[in-house]
C-alpha cells in the first residue's frame, strides 16, 4: 500500500468536498484498460471522521475502491470483513466515485454485496457517477441498495472530471 497522505478536514455534510477527497483517491488508482479508477471515503457522520479511504487496486488481487475501504478498516481492528458491522459506528456513510458494483468478471464479492454484508451499519452512499456500462452492461447496484434500505444519492458537479479519471488507461475512439 502506498502511504495515505493527510486527511483534509471537511466539514460535515459537505458532500461535493467528500466526492471532491474521492475523486482525490480514485487519481491513485493505477490506470487500466481492464477496470475503473474508482475512489471512495467511509465516513462517520456523526463526529464527521473518516474513518477510511480506499481506491481501485490499492491492495494486491483485483480491489475495487470500496472494497479497500473496509478491508482497510477490519485490518484496523483486526477482525475480518465479514465482523465489521461490529465496529463501524451506525449511520456511516460511504463516498464513492462510481456506483458500487453489482456484477464481477473476476467472481469476486461484488461491493453491493459488501456494503449489504455490513448489515444496515452503512445507511447512504453518495455517488458521483453511474457505471458506464463498458463492462458489465447496465449495473443494477443502486436498485438493489435501496431496495435493501440503503439511500444513494448522487453528488452533482464533478461527473466529467471523474468519467476522465475512471477511464485513465481505456483505449478511446475517435468520433
Amino acid at each position: 500500500m502506498n502511504s495515505e497522505p493527510a486527511r483534509p478536514t471537511i466539514a460535515a455534510g459537505d458532500h461535493q468536498s467528500y466526492m471532491q477527497y474521492a475523486l482525490e483517491q480514485a487519481r491513485r488508482s493505477p490506470p487500466s484498460s481492464t477496470n475503473f479508477c474508482v475512489g471512495a471515503v467511509l465516513v462517520e457522520p456523526e463526529t464527521n471522521d473518516i474513518l477510511s479511504t480506499g481506491y481501485t487496486l490499492e491492495i494486491p488481487g483485483n480491489t475495487h475502491a470500496e472494497q479497500c475501504c473496509f478491508m482497510k478498516v477490519a485490518q484496523a481492528h483486526q477482525i475480518t470483513e465479514e465482523r465489521l458491522s461490529e465496529v463501524l459506528p451506525k449511520n456511516t456513510v460511504l463516498y464513492t466515485t462510481m456506483e458500487p458494483c453489482n456484477k464481477r468478471l473476476s467472481g469476486n464479492k461484488t461491493c453491493v454485496e459488501r456494503i449489504l454484508g455490513l448489515k444496515g451499519a452503512v445507511k447512504t452512499v453518495y455517488v458521483g457517477i453511474k457505471e458506464p456500462e463498458k463492462f458489465v452492461g447496465q449495473n443494477e447496484g443502486r436498485k438493489r441498495l435501496e431496495d435493501a434500505g440503503v439511500g444513494v444519492e448522487v453528488v452533482k458537479g464533478l461527473e466529467d472530471q471523474i468519467l476522465v479519471v475512471a477511464t485513465a488507461g481505456h483505449e478511446t475512439v475517435n468520433k
